[in-house]
């Protein structure tokens, strides 16, 4: 398969560099992350003088003698140079039983630069405190935006190659495979086989089907405003009975393993957050296309949802906000900046434009209101909102 440079993610691994912290890579399964802590070893081994990189990726037969800790913290150790800048990667931690105990006592042991990655439904965030005593960071890895897209498919022209992001996504493991049912089939595998799987063995799930089934709704549903109530009574009303508790711990399991994101409601003039229902979107929206084909399929949700995860990438704060009863789709904050974003499929018709760009007009501040569509030409204002081509803003 073949690989680009991800530069986001490696500078902020070589910023780190150093720091006593057990690094996390995490991020939906299939989404880069052992790729990336093979091309940081590359880097480790060619460009940093003087380093010692131990690297055991428990994907590789050589490395099943080390699937119990005493063996994965023995070999780490025995590895050890005092000479040089010791640097321990692992990838898929959690196959190793009990690889809490070894990386704590390689941790510990101040001897070590610690990289792990593992199936983010074992290695939780909200478990990091609970698993390691040491101090975590953990580094956030998405499926490839549209940018990386086009440096992997180099050569098309924008709008063309934003046509085909939209049926291919970004789990740049299908794209080795030239026919889209195809492509389609191998989606839904890693999401069955690998998120689904994941969840029900880390959470044993009693309700198997259930949780597909919601899985399912909620693809189905991205960008709705929902609730565990809601969806619990729309699953009933569907011959799927379960309690709002069930149904409201499935999707905090979903969320945990990355295959969805949860953004809360924001007032805006209230500068508070609306405890009546959040939105969700998927890890790739390429899913969606997978598990449930052309059904209901609304480009403007496709959209919204690649806007939503866009967002996540580059560092926001995402935020669904409410202002007088009218819903903008983003509110975006990364340290004093503050974005207010529309997004459509296509404001050529007055009256879509005017369902756009009203809201935003009744927001009275100074920060930046965008409306990001399918114009296909470059950026310009109308009543000081910007109007972006979604997919020249997505590549900016």
């Amino acid at each position: 398969m073949k690989l680009i440079d991800r530069p986001f993610y490696m500078d902020t691994l070589k910023r780190l560099m150093g720091t006593p912290d057990i690094k996390v890579i995490t991020g939906v399964r299939r989404s880069g992350k052992s790729k990336l802590m093979e091309a940081f070893k590359e880097y480790l081994e060619g460009e940093v003088d003087n380093t010692n990189v131990i690297h055991v990726n428990f994907n590789l037969p050589e490395f099943e003698s080390l699937l119990e800790y005493h063996m994965l913290y023995d070999y780490v150790n025995g590895l050890y140079d005092p000479d040089k800048t010791n640097f321990v990667l692992i990838d898929e931690v959690q196959m190793c039983e009990g690889f809490e105990r070894a990386i704590n006592g390689m941790h510990a042991s101040e001897r070590f630069d610690i990289y792990i990655t593992g199936s983010n439904a074992f290695l939780l965030s909200s478990d990091l405190a609970t698993l390691f005593t040491g101090r975590t960071m953990t580094v956030d890895v998405f499926p490839f935006s549209f940018k990386e897209y086009l440096a992997y498919f180099s050569g098309q022209q924008i709008d063309e190659a934003f046509d085909s992001y939209l049926e291919m996504g970004g789990m740049s493991g299908s794209y080795v495979y030239g026919d889209s049912e195809d492509r389609r089939t191998y989606l839904a595998d890693v999401f069955d086989t690998l998120i689904l799987r994941d969840i029900r063995q880390k959470h044993r799930v009693r309700n198997p089907q259930l949780l597909e089934r919601l899985s399912d709704f909620m693809m189905d549903n991205v960008s709705n405003i929902s609730s565990a109530r809601n969806i619990t009574d729309a699953l009933g009303r569907g011959g799927y009975e379960a309690s709002n508790r069930t149904v409201s711990s499935y999707i905090d399991y979903l969320a945990q393993a990355f295959a969805f994101y949860r953004v809360r409601r924001y007032d805006i003039r209230g500068k508070r957050y609306l405890s009546s229902g959040d939105k969700y979107y998927l890890a790739d929206h390429a899913f969606r296309l997978a598990k449930l084909g052309t059904r209901n399929l609304d480009y403007g949700r496709v959209l919204e949802n690649i806007v939503a995860i866009e967002l996540l990438r580059r560092g926001y704060e995402v935020y669904a906000g409410v202002l007088y009863k009218k819903e903008i789709d983003f509110v975006a904050m990364r340290g004093s900046e503050k974005l207010y974003i529309q997004v459509s499929d296509d404001i050529s018709a007055e009256t879509t434009f005017e369902r756009e760009y009203a809201p935003l007009l009744s927001i009275h501040d100074a920060h930046p209101k965008l409306i990001l569509t399918r114009t296909r030409h470059e950026m310009y204002t109308y009543e000081g909102i910007e109007v972006h081509d979604l997919a020249r803003w997505l590549n900016a």
